[in-house]
């Protein structure tokens, strides 16, 4: 049903709103073009409205109006997503909750934020009180909180953390819905995974409370290796060494470093890069390591430092899905995959994997941590051969035993994989929701539930 915009405006009177279409378009986007099949899939949807509540009032009022008039509303962030999550499949409204920032304090180790604070500004923030954050993308300088939490959920920290769907990452939420008349929950502990990375299907977040953890001076390390498996047996090493306080580290096959640009000088061709994140008070620690390794650290920085520098790249800015993006940067011909290798004795897998796709798999490994084990994520770069060719490389890793959360749909269900949040998600939906007007075409076993 096409909406009725200036029924919908004078509903919102008061409420910041535009029709500009330039800026409607461009906020009904993320980078979902990283992959080629979504690219095809939503180049072109748009909403018809751009509405950004200051407040939680303000949000009331939206979704009051859009029930009473049908009309679909698509929650953002900032757009760092990469699966279409914030395009709207029925046009609609998006509703823009960058307006929502502040931080409004810690208790117990506890922030409590609203959903459009950047992430980097949360952390920040916390720093000046003796704290941090235990989570971020890689997308931290430009992502909000209540976008990593509905969306996000994994990255830098996930070696020390785990992922944001492990028990204790999230506190809790308040959550709008879009019953008759909406209402706000407050939502703790498991309460709060059926909000939990769902896109905005399930409700709008309008509080969230982070658990944090003692602030670090953190430093961001380089080091190289001639052999991949080499780097592999560092990056295993470090992840398993208890005294070391770490944030991450990540290896990248001997193609991808010419591809990041401050870093690029200090890799030699045809070497492996290993990036890795750890405490000022460790530096000697990761230095013996690595002599034991055969190596040494060729680049140092403070990260903090860095990634409050527009003109500086702080590590992490390779890492998790920058990586596709620094690549994408200079040559489109690329799209990526989303794995993780088996948590028992990975190596044999990643090498099985590497020379079963010499040529259409660029291995990138995150180390992270699943229920408590230590497992490799990968963010492989792919060299985009066309559809038939991709689903050949998922099954060929699927067979091996490799995990693949799929990035080239748009649903939870058929992209999640190992990094879906535990919890009645379709059930709360059917509460929350019922006319299915948050985020339509993002929750595949939904079906509308009320008229």
């Amino acid at each position: 049903m096409p909406t009725d915009v200036p029924a919908l405006l004078a509903a919102l009177d008061g409420v910041p709103a535009s029709t500009d279409r330039a800026l409607v378009r461009q906020k009904s986007r993320d980078f979902y073009w990283y992959s080629p099949i979504l690219k095809g899939m939503l180049d072109g949807k748009a909403a018809d409205l751009l509405v950004t509540p200051r407040d939680e009032a303000e949000v009331l009022r939206v979704l009051t109006a859009c029930r009473a008039a049908g009309v679909p509303i698509t929650p953002r962030g900032a757009g760092t997503g990469n699966y279409g999550q914030c395009v709207p499949m029925e046009g609609g409204i998006v509703l823009d909750m960058t307006a929502m920032t502040a931080c409004r304090g810690i208790e117990g180790g506890i922030a409590e934020l609203e959903p459009g604070v950047r992430m980097l500004d949360a952390d920040l923030w916390a720093r000046e009180r003796g704290w941090e954050l235990r989570l971020w993308p890689s997308t931290k300088r430009t992502a909000t909180v209540g976008g990593f939490v509905a969306g996000g959920g994994a990255g830098v920290g996930g070696l020390s953390h785990g992922t944001l769907k492990e028990r204790g990452n999230l506190h809790s939420v308040r959550v709008a819905t879009l019953e008759d008349p909406p209402r706000i929950l407050d939502l703790e502990g498991d309460e709060a995974a059926p909000v939990n990375r769902t896109y905005g299907t399930t409700g709008v977040l309008t509080l969230i409370r982070l658990p944090l953890t003692p602030a670090q001076d953190w430093r961001d390390v380089a080091l190289t290796f001639e052999d991949f498996s080499a780097a592999g047996r560092f990056a295993m090493a470090l992840a398993h060494a208890d005294g070391i306080p770490k944030k991450m580290c990540a290896l990248f096959d001997p193609r991808l470093p010419p591809f990041f640009r401050e870093i690029a000088d200090v890799v030699p061709a045809g070497h492996t890069l290993v990036v890795a994140s750890v405490a000022l008070s460790a530096l000697r620690a990761v230095a013996d390591l690595a002599r034991e390794h055969g190596t040494r650290i060729v680049a140092e920085q403070d990260t903090v430092e860095a990634e409050r520098d527009p003109k500086r790249t702080p590590f992490y800015e390779y890492c998790w899905n920058h990586t596709t993006l620094q690549v994408l940067k200079r040559d489109r011909g690329f799209t990526y995959l989303q794995m993780r290798f088996p948590m028992d004795d990975p190596w044999p897998t990643v090498e099985r994997a590497r020379a079963a796709f010499p040529d259409d798999l660029w291995l990138h490994l995150e180390c992270n941590r699943f229920g408590g084990r230590f497992a490799f994520t990968c963010l492989p770069v792919v060299k985009w051969s066309g559809p038939e060719r991709l689903a050949e490389i998922m099954a060929g890793l699927e067979a091996m035993g490799v995990s693949i959360a799929n990035p080239h749909v748009i649903t939870i269900e058929d992209g999640s994989a190992y990094r879906r949040v535990d919890g009645d998600q379709l059930g709360f939906k059917r509460m929350a929701d019922p006319l299915g007007l948050l985020n339509p075409g993002k929750m595949r076993s939904f079906t509308k539930v009320a008229a």
